[in-house]
Parts: structure tokens; C-alpha cells; sequence
């Protein structure tokens, strides 16, 4: 597994990329702040996620079950219903707990 660079590479790996193209005879134009590369900055973006046709899905039920037919099958679990106790708190006419009683279901 390939380890990403860091942040300290990059930056010197960029800054090396930007050192050769000047050195190449490239120039770097500095833009003041606030202009913009659209054409009209007061309009608002395009919407492009509505202006098309909605695709169709192509469907693929024996892809699908091909894939499932592959698929290891996982043991059911044995689930066995335990009849267990219930408990049962009596109360006295005042609302308060006197004895608990175990009653089978």
C-alpha cells in the first residue's frame, strides 16, 4: 500500500512545479480580488441538474441474481423460545410495592 504524501511534500513538490514553468519563461498574472471569469458576475450559475431529460435505468434482475447466487449462505440461527418466568410486583392499595411474584407463562 502506497503512502500518501503530506502536506510539506506537496507544497514543496508544487512549489518546485511553479520554480520550473518560471524558469521556462512562463508567466504568472496576478488578478485583483473580486473580478470574476464569468462573462456577467451578476447573474446568477446555471442550474445543469434539471435542464436534461431523465436517464432511464437499464434493469438487470439475472446480473443481480448471479451475483446473489455467489454469495455465501449464512447458517439460520437456531431460535428457541424459552419459556421463562414472568415477574409480577403486587401493590398495596396505596400504590406501593408489597412482594414480587414469579408466574409462568
Amino acid at each position: 500500500m502506497n503512502k500518501l504524501p503530506t502536506k510539506s511534500q506537496l507544497r514543496r513538490q508544487l512549489q518546485q512545479q511553479v520554480d520550473s514553468y518560471l524558469k521556462q519563461g512562463g508567466e504568472i498574472q496576478q488578478i485583483p480580488r473580486g473580478i470574476s471569469g464569468r462573462e456577467n458576475a451578476c447573474e446568477s450559475l446555471p442550474t445543469v441538474f434539471f435542464n436534461q431529460p431523465k436517464a432511464e435505468r437499464t434493469p438487470v434482475p439475472e446480473v443481480l441474481a448471479a451475483l446473489d447466487s455467489r454469495r455465501p449462505k449464512k447458517p439460520s440461527p437456531n431460535r428457541t423460545t424459552r419459556d421463562r418466568p414472568k415477574e409480577t410486583i403486587i401493590y398495596d392499595d396505596f400504590g406501593e410495592p408489597i412482594r414480587r411474584v414469579w408466574q409462568d407463562r
